[in-house]
C-alpha cells in the first residue's frame, strides 16, 4: 500500500508526540525484534522505532529489513528514529485522509 503525500504528512503529525516503542540494541534487527514490531503494528498501526548505532547504510538496511518483514510502510526517518505504519485491516484505528 503506497501512501500519498498528504497521508504521509498526516501520519508524521500523529507520530510527532509518540515515544519509540521498539529500541534496537547492539544486535540490531533480529527475528525476535521483527515479531515484537509485528505485534506493535497490529495494535497501534503507527510505531516509532529507535535504531541501533552505525552508519547510514546500516540504518537503511535495518529499516528495509523491518519494513519488508512486517509489510509496513516507512513514513519518516530522522537520524536514528524511523516511523512505520501498517493498516490493521480487521480493526483500523487511524482514519487516513485521501
Amino acid at each position: 500500500m503506497a501512501l500519498s503525500p498528504s497521508q504521509r504528512r498526516y501520519l508524521r503529525s500523529l507520530a510527532h508526540d509518540l515515544h519509540p516503542v521498539i529500541l534496537l540494541g547492539a544486535k540490531g534487527a533480529t527475528e525476535a525484534v521483527l515479531k515484537e514490531l509485528d505485534l506493535a503494528l497490529a495494535h497501534h498501526e503507527l510505531v516509532k522505532v529507535k535504531l541501533s548505532g552505525g552508519d547510514k547504510e546500516e540504518r537503511d538496511a535495518q529499516i528495509s529489513f523491518l519494513a519488508d518483514g512486517t509489510r509496513a510502510e516507512s513514513v519518516q526517518q530522522i537520524g536514528h528514529i524511523v516511523v512505520l505504519f501498517r493498516r490493521n485491516e480487521e480493526d483500523p484505528k487511524l482514519a487516513l485522509p485521501r
